[in-house]
């Protein structure tokens, strides 16, 4: 089962971006944020005449969430449930082919001195109290999307040019630190632990061609899944041509019974 993750920074802007990558990539199940979309206004259809059933939470501003799946969606449940869901449609969970998946944009902080800033960790801690009280690290399940956040300094590209900044904080990589304890793989690094690969690309400067780029997309799955995980991939194929997102698909490859 192929699992994918992608933030397509306006599905309005990315809708055939994202069916051309659904042919080529042929994904399972994939978790979309940042979709700018009401759910009035989600293009079920276009999904359903790929194959796929989807499910979306978005109120048409700078969020919005959604799981598209060809191998079934089921149970599906929205947001965290607490005044700490910043902003509300930045969650979003279904069962599919006996995984529970979740996609989630993590708040983005803005800067370390911002009123954001706590928000995004007190985000990132109550997304482990739902994992507490809805899930178990023996369960297969996987979280996965934008976390703002890149775990450690080979998810960017150069340390010191995010000095004093968010994505790369200690706070920030502990709350981030603290969700896997509770049972969590970054089951990409579990594979790659070596390599700079990057899921995002600021539009400036010529940064993606320059490699210029941070880690911050994320597949993270208990151990049941990452033990069955097969191949990972970040796709920077999707990140060239007209009019791509700023960031690009990862995806894992798990071997299902």
């Amino acid at each position: 089962m192929r699992i994918a993750t992608w933030n397509v920074n306006s599905l309005n802007a990315r809708l055939a971006r994202v069916e051309e990558w659904i042919a080529y990539a042929r994904p399972d199940v994939l978790c979309l944020q940042e979709t700018k979309q009401a759910d009035a206004a989600f293009p079920h259809g276009a999904f359903a005449a790929l194959g796929y059933e989807s499910a979306h939470h978005g109120d048409g501003r700078w969020n919005g969430v959604a799981i598209i799946s060809k191998v079934g969606l089921e149970n599906v449940t929205t947001g965290l449930g607490s005044a700490d869901d910043a902003e509300g449609t930045r969650v979003i969970g279904a069962d599919c082919g006996g995984v529970r998946v979740l996609s989630v944009y993590v708040p983005n902080g803005r800067a370390l001195d911002d009123e954001h800033y706590p928000a995004k960790l007190a985000w990132l801690a109550r997304l482990r109290t739902v994992l507490e009280e809805t899930s178990s690290p023996d369960r297969p399940l996987a979280v996965c999307g934008d976390f703002n956040v890149a775990p450690d300094d080979r998810d960017v590209w150069d340390p010191s040019e995010f000095t004093g900044m968010t994505h790369v904080s200690a706070p920030e990589r502990e709350a981030l630190a603290n969700l896997e304890e509770w049972g969590l793989v970054d089951v990409f690094r579990r594979l790659y632990p070596d390599d700079r690969l990057f899921s995002w690309w600021d539009y400036r400067g010529g940064s993606f061609h320059r490699h210029r780029g941070m880690r911050i997309d994320l597949i993270l799955v208990t151990e049941v899944v990452a033990q069955q995980t097969t191949y990972a991939l970040i796709d920077r194929q999707a990140r060239k041509g007209e009019k791509p997102s700023d960031h690009t698909p990862v995806f894992i490859d798990v071997a299902v019974d």
